[in-house]
């Protein structure tokens, strides 16, 4: 994000109790697993009260969360209590330096803290998610945040970085692929091990060190995208549906509930909107989203 970025006003953004009605419209409509993710979702109000309402709607049944893990030495536990089941941790480097550079304030040891308090919580298994970026962290970083599995019982997940908006350029330049992440790890710990036969876990192809306790997972939406399986849906913080994350195609669910609309009518649009949820991305057609980025958006 932008150093000075413009934050939409709070009246925007769904409401607690909005946010609430369309977790029920969703799970009344078959949709079982969530994760709350951001920005930053443990900076909302009430997070913890807002966990606890979404285990007690009927159909909800797994709840995750992406998070920079800095509250989470605060927050793991009621979370935890509250019905949260586990969490991605966002840890890009180990490498204090670049660590702050990239956060622009972030300290890793509260971030470590943070994910030694999910793990204590039972927030577990423990994720840990990496973009990796050419010329930042694409070699030393790999194999230091790939080392962590030999003692944990953790999976530590690469992504290909993802292009977006008026950055897509300069992201474009700084993918690093699958194939190349791979060849760094097995150059220093030797052939990996294919895990469950290539079966992804969500959207991770995963794999092993040998010997180690955990998994290595390869997110790879450029290279070797998983569209044909996927049946995700995001909810923005304004309230709208993104049918695809690298596509442009949104509906809107909070204008219509705050002008009136009907449960019934609120389902309607769900349906139509998921009805026009396309097979695929179109990177390879070059066809790049540019009405937001990926702070916008969320994991």
């Amino acid at each position: 994000m932008k150093e000075d970025m413009t934050f939409l006003p709070n009246p925007a953004l769904m409401q607690d109790d909005e946010l609430i009605t369309l977790i029920r419209l969703f799970a009344d409509l078959g949709f079982d697993k969530y994760r709350l993710t951001g920005g930053e979702p443990t900076i909302r109000p009430n997070i913890v009260d807002i966990v606890r309402e979404m285990k007690g709607i009927s159909g909800v049944g797994a709840i995750t969360m992406t998070t920079n893990g800095v509250l989470l030495p605060t927050l793991a536990e009621p979370l935890k209590q509250a019905g949260l089941q586990r969490v991605n941790i966002s840890v890009d480097t180990l490498d204090p330096v670049k660590f702050k550079k990239i956060t622009r304030w972030g300290n890793i040891d509260t971030v470590w803290n943070g994910i030694l308090a999910a793990e204590a919580a039972g927030l577990t298994p423990i994720k840990l998610n990496a973009v990796v970026v050419r010329g930042f962290n694409d070699q030393d970083d790999i194999l230091e945040l790939a080392a962590l599995t030999l003692n944990h019982n953790w999976q530590m997940r690469y992504i290909e970085m993802m292009p977006f908006g008026d950055v897509a350029g300069f992201q474009q330049a700084q993918v690093v692929t699958e194939a190349e992440i791979r060849q760094t790890i097995e150059s220093e710990f030797g052939p990996l091990e294919l895990v469950d036969d290539g079966k992804l876990d969500g959207e991770a192809r995963l794999y092993r060190i040998h010997g180690a306790q955990g998994t290595l997972g390869m997110i790879s939406s450029v290279t070797q995208p998983f569209c044909a399986s996927c049946t995700r849906a995001r909810l923005t913080a304004e309230g709208v549906i993104r049918l695809c994350l690298l596509r442009d195609k949104e509906v809107d669910l909070l204008h219509p509930l705050r002008e009136g609309a009907t449960l019934d009518d609120l389902k309607h649009i769900i349906r139509g909107g998921i009805w026009e949820k396309p097979w695929g991305h179109g990177l390879a057609e070059e066809v790049i989203p540019l009405t937001r980025v990926m702070s916008q958006i969320g994991g």
